[in-house]
C-alpha cells in the first residue's frame, strides 16, 4: 500500500521545511506541498510534528554469550524496542571470543537475526584474534556485505587483542576498505588494577570505575590512533566517555588520522555515582568505560553539538538484576552493560534538543544521518529524500512520559534511566513505507527487517 504523510516538518541535516512525503514501493518518491495521492493510500496527518529519517544506533548487543551468561534480549524484543523509540536500523556486534571460529561466529550471529527482526540490521565484525585462518574469514565475511570491523582493547584472554593483533588487522582493513572499530582500553593494565583492588578486598561495584580509570581509556584511544597512523586504517572509537580520551582522539585527528568518535547516551546523562550505590543497584550500573565523574557530562554535551563525537548509540547490552548478582562477590564478574535501544532518541531529544544543549540538526545527525555515513548506508538510510529508505519517524514534541522497567519493551527487569521525564516521542514509525509502530504500541510486522549489505568505502 502507498503511503502519503501530510504537514509535517521534515527535518534533516542542511535543511527544515515543511512539505509532504509520498511512499511507494519501500521508497520515498515525491516530496512536496500539497501532494496527491492514488485511491487506497494511506494518509497520516503530521501536522504539529517533527518528520525525521528513521534513527540509527550504530552500536548494540543482542545476542551476545558474556560473562558467564547471556544478554536478555531476543532480535523480536530487541528491534520491537528499537522501533517504539524511533530506532528503525540497528547494527549489532558479532563477538565470537577467542576461542571460537570467526566464520562460525558470523553465521550464528546472523542466524540469530534472520526472519526474526522488526528492522532492518547490519553487523559489526568482531577480530577477536589474528591467526592464519583470519584473513580468509575476514574477506569471505566482507564479501558477504559487512564491511567493519571490532577490535577490543580490553577483556584480556576473551574478546581482546594483542597489539600484534590490531597492528595485522588494520593493515587487513585497509587493504579491504573496511572501517574498524575499537574498544579502547589497556586489556593489561585493567587486569592487573582489578587484581590489585580485589586483594585490598574491594569487590563492590563501586570499584569498577578505578579498576579501569580515564587515563586507560585515553591511553588505549591514542594506542588505537596511533596504530591507525601508521597502517593508514579508517578506525572508529566505540562509546568515548571522558575529556581525556576525546583530547587524545581529538588531537589524532589534528595530525590527519582517520578517526570517527562515538559516545553512547548512558554517557551524557549518568554520572560514576550511579555505579557507587550498595548492592544491586550500583550493579545495575556497571558498563565498560565506566561511568565517569560528572564533569565529564558538559564535556560530551559541547563536543557532541560542534560535531566532535559524530555519533551516539547506546551499546545496549540488556541483563536481569540476578544476572548483575553474579557479581555480588566481586565486581570483576558483574556483567558489563545497560540497556538503551529503545530510549536513546527520546534522552538524546529531550536532554539535548529541549535544554539547549543540541542543536536539532545535529541531533539527526549524529543519531541518524553520520552512522549512516560512516558505515555505508547513506542516502538509503538517514535522510528524507527521492530514492531513500521510507524509513520515518513522526515525533510528537509535546507528549510527556516516565521511563520505567514497568512499561519498556526491552527484555529485561530494570531500566537505567527509571523515573527520567522525556518530552517528545514517536508518533509513528515506519520501516520501509510499512508502519510498525502507533503510538508508543508495535502494531507491525515481527520479521519484517533486512540484513543490509554494505560495500567496503575506506580505500
Amino acid at each position: 500500500m502507498a503511503l502519503l504523510i501530510k504537514n509535517g516538518e521534515i527535518v534533516t541535516v542542511g535543511a527544515r521545511e515543511k512539505a509532504d512525503i509520498f511512499v511507494e514501493n519501500e521508497t520515498i518518491t515525491r516530496i512536496g506541498k500539497d501532494l496527491d495521492a492514488p485511491p487506497g493510500t494511506e494518509v497520516i496527518d503530521a501536522t504539529g510534528k517533527l518528520v525525521f529519517p528513521g534513527f540509527i544506533d550504530p552500536h548494540v548487543h543482542i545476542y551476545l554469550p558474556f560473562m558467564a551468561t547471556f544478554a536478555k534480549d531476543t532480535h523480536e524484543t530487541g528491534s520491537i524496542a528499537a522501533l517504539i523509540g524511533g530506532t528503525t536500523t540497528y547494527i549489532e556486534m558479532v563477538c565470537p571470543n577467542r576461542n571460537d571460529d570467526a566464520l562460525e561466529g558470523y553465521k550464528l550471529w546472523k542466524s540469530k537475526a534472520e526472519g526474526k527482526s522488526a528492522c532492518d540490521y547490519a553487523f559489526h565484525m568482531s577480530v577477536t584474534k589474528f591467526v592464519k585462518e583470519t584473513p580468509g574469514e575476514l574477506r569471505e565475511i566482507v564479501a558477504d556485505g559487512t564491511s567493519s570491523f571490532k577490535i577490543f582493547l580490553s577483556y584480556k584472554n576473551f574478546f581482546g587483542v594483542t597489539d600484534e593483533e590490531m597492528y595485522h588487522t588494520l593493515r587487513l582493513a585497509r587493504q579491504l576498505g573496511v572501517i574498524v572499530t575499537a574498544h579502547c582500553e589497556n586489556a593489561e593494565l585493567v587486569a592487573q588494577l582489578q587484581n590489585k583492588l580485589l586483594s585490598e578486598g574491594k569487590t563492590g561495584p563501586e570499584w569498577h570505575e578505578p579498576s579501569r580509570p580515564e587515563s586507560v581509556e585515553a591511553e588505549g584511544t591514542g594506542r588505537f590512533a596511533t596504530f591507525l597512523e601508521n597502517t593508514k586504517a579508517t578506525g572508529y572509537v566505540v562509546h568515548l566517555s571522558c575529556e581525556p580520551a576525546l583530547k587524545a582522539a581529538l588531537a589524532a585527528k589534528e595530525r590527519g588520522v582517520k578517526i570517527f568518535i562515538e559516545s553512547v547516551i548512558p554517557h551524557f546523562l549518568l554520572d560514576k555515582t550511579y555505579a557507587e550505590r550498595p548492592g544491586v543497584e550500583g550493579m545495575k550500573h556497571v558498563m565498560s568505560p565506566p561511568l565517569r565523574a560528572k564533569h565529564n557530562l558538559g564535556v560530551l554535551w559541547r563536543a557532541l553539538n560542534r560535531g566532535l563525537i559524530d555519533t551516539v548509540g547506546t551499546d545496549h547490552c540488556p541483563f536481569d538484576a540476578e544476572q548483575k548478582l553474579l557479581g555480588k562477590d566481586a565486581f570483576t564478574t558483574i556483567p558489563n552493560g545497560i540497556p538503551g535501544i529503545e530510549d536513546r532518541v527520546n534522552l538524546l531529544y529531550t536532554f539535548g534538543v529541549k535544554r539547549g544543549r543540541l542543536e536539532l540538526e545535529r541531533f539527526v545527525d549524529a543519531a541518524s544521518t553520520r552512522p549512516a555515513k560512516l558505515f555505508g548506508l547513506f542516502p538509503r538510510k538517514g535522510t528524507i529524500a527521492i530514492g531513500s529508505d521510507a524509513d520515518l519517524v513522526i515525533y510528537d514534541p509535546e507528549y510527556r512520559g516516565v521511563i520505567s522497567a514497568k512499561t519498556h519493551h526491552v527484555n529485561n527487569d530494570y531500566s537505567g534511566f527509571e523515573g527520567m521525564v522525556i518530552e517528545g516521542r514517536p508518533s509513528v514509525v515506519t520501516v520501509r513505507g510499512k508502519v510498525q509502530v502507533r503510538d508508543g504500541k508495535f502494531v507491525g510486522d515481527r520479521g519484517r527487517g533486512r540484513m543490509l549489505k554494505r560495500e567496503p568505502a575506506y580505500f
